[in-house]
């Protein structure tokens, strides 16, 4: 299936694996370039040391398009972007908007720039800096989502720009794609979906709680770091959600410092990068909330690495809920392909 986004990025079908931290390395992204759909790196809870040996691990095993994720507002995004410069990575996408700057070194590169956005506006102002598409996810999106459903933000994004727009937020199957695509949108973008894999890394007994999950078993929460944040509703989010403000600070700290040491990051980097997400979608959060913001890396990575779900917490789109195997990623890109390819046929073709 060709689409605008095939032709941009070079992958044989319009379907994106995003870059979920702690899940996307080397052997989920590996996989999905293999099915033939575009495979993202995450790269914020990665050294830079480790995202160069990460690119050129997935580029030993496929010969197939693949990107990174960055994080437009972490303090050493440039080296980052150099790095994927230097290593002929085809695709960077943001989970923030990125910078002109930035944008412009990228293309200037040859490097294809997908910013993900939440909103029109946002949309419209990374398109007009040169952008080349943008993921837009609505807010059955896991992570850090907005309010506005796919279905009445994808139309608008896809009004308001001239580029290819992926749809995110609530994709799992082909009657999807088929839909964003009705919609106008160029391919779909999923994250639940790629970690509820065989080729994902994250450990059974996390895969087994999203497998139990039921629609309302995902929530979204400002507990974690102050900002909205859709994950499964476990005890330790209802715990968090209750906990006073002392704790919530003494906690933030220790789990600063335990992402100090993971990220290899000083602390004048963290308090940049705090700063940054104050300018940026943190508007009138506290100092306080800023070292909350540590918690995320930190309480992601007890679920997503160790397996704990009883001391960590887990992004968790709204799809989770109608999910219920674990797929090879070239079995579900198939799946998706055929599934779309059905619903298409029995389509009326408009004729009359």
């Amino acid at each position: 299936m060709e689409t605008p986004l095939t032709r941009l990025t070079g992958v044989r079908h319009p379907i994106v694996q995003t870059g979920m931290g702690w899940v996307a390395g080397p052997r989920l992204v590996t996989a999905t370039a293999r099915a033939g759909a575009l495979g993202i790196l995450a790269s914020a809870t990665m050294t830079p040391g480790r995202l160069r040996d990460a690119v050129r691990e997935v580029r030993s095993r496929t010969d197939a398009p693949f990107g990174v994720n960055l994080r437009a507002d972490a303090a050493d995004a440039r080296e980052r972007v150099r790095i994927i410069v230097e290593e002929g990575v085809r695709v960077a996408s943001f989970a923030l908007a990125p910078s002109r700057e930035l944008i412009a070194e990228l293309r200037d590169a040859g490097v294809v720039v997908i910013p993900s956005v939440g909103a029109r506006r946002h949309a419209e102002k990374v398109v007009a800096w040169g952008a080349d598409a943008v993921i837009v996810q609505g807010g059955e999106g896991g992570g850090h989502t907005g309010e506005v459903a796919t279905s009445v933000l994808l139309p608008q994004v896809v009004d308001a720009v001239p580029v290819p727009v992926v749809a995110a937020g609530g994709f799992h199957d082909g009657r999807g794609l088929v839909a964003a695509l009705a919609y106008g949108a160029a391919g779909v973008a999923m994250g639940t979906r790629f970690l509820l894999t065989s080729d994902s890394p994250v450990p059974d007994a996390v895969k087994a709680a999203y497998l139990a999950a039921t629609v309302r078993d995902v929530t979204v929460t400002r507990a974690v770091d102050g900002l909205p944040h859709r994950m499964l509703r476990t005890d330790l989010v209802a715990a968090l959600e209750s906990s006073g403000r002392a704790r919530a600070f003494v906690r933030a700290v220790r789990h600063a410092a335990a992402f100090r040491r993971l990220s290899g990051l000083s602390w004048r980097a963290m308090a940049r990068d705090g700063l940054a997400l104050r300018r940026g979608g943190g508007h009138g959060l506290s100092w306080s909330q800023m070292l909350l913001a540590a918690n995320t890396p930190m309480l992601l990575r007890a679920a997503m690495v160790e397996g704990r779900t009883d001391l960590g917490v887990m992004a968790s789109g709204q799809v989770a809920g109608v999910i219920d195997d674990l797929p090879g990623c070239a079995e579900l890109v198939a799946r998706i392909m055929s599934e779309a390819d059905r619903v298409l046929a029995v389509l009326p073709d408009g004729s009359g």
